[in-house]
């Protein structure tokens, strides 16, 4: 059974910073896109995560808005199969659900770009998710 848990969420001040992880078990050999999700816009019980990063397992290549690439990186850990949202400059507009997915490249060779326009519903695997606030 596969399972994504995602850790890492909590309160933190305007301008500081997180790392989210999402521990990943179950999954098959091969290589995965796996992506950071959140709700926006952020109305609880109509939730539609929307795509922020990805990266594709296989190549380590990631693919997010320049927006989102100037606060946020991701990144995966083979060893630990775990992926990773390291969010800096936080601010109050960021406050919210955050969530992992993963999906099995089945094209032979996957994209951080493709991995990225799959978007949630192109995904396999889904987390429950991890609430971050941004706050003063």
């Amino acid at each position: 059974q596969v399972q994504l848990v995602e850790s890492g969420g909590g309160s933190v001040q305007p301008g500081g910073s997180l790392r989210l992880s999402c521990a990943v078990s179950g999954v098959t050999s091969g290589t995965y896109c796996m992506g950071w999700f959140r709700p926006l816009p952020p109305v609880p019980g109509k939730e539609r995560p929307e795509a922020l990063i990805a990266i594709y397992t296989g190549d380590g290549s990631t693919y997010a808005p320049e927006s989102v690439k100037a606060r946020f990186a991701i990144s995966h850990d083979n060893t630990k199969n775990t992926l990773y949202l390291q969010m800096n400059n936080l601010k109050p507009d960021d406050s919210g659900m955050y969530y992992c997915a993963a999906a099995k490249c089945v094209r032979g060779h996957c994209t951080g770009d493709y991995c990225y326009t799959i978007g949630w519903i192109g995904m396999d695997y889904y987390g429950k998710g991890t609430l971050v606030t941004v706050s003063s």
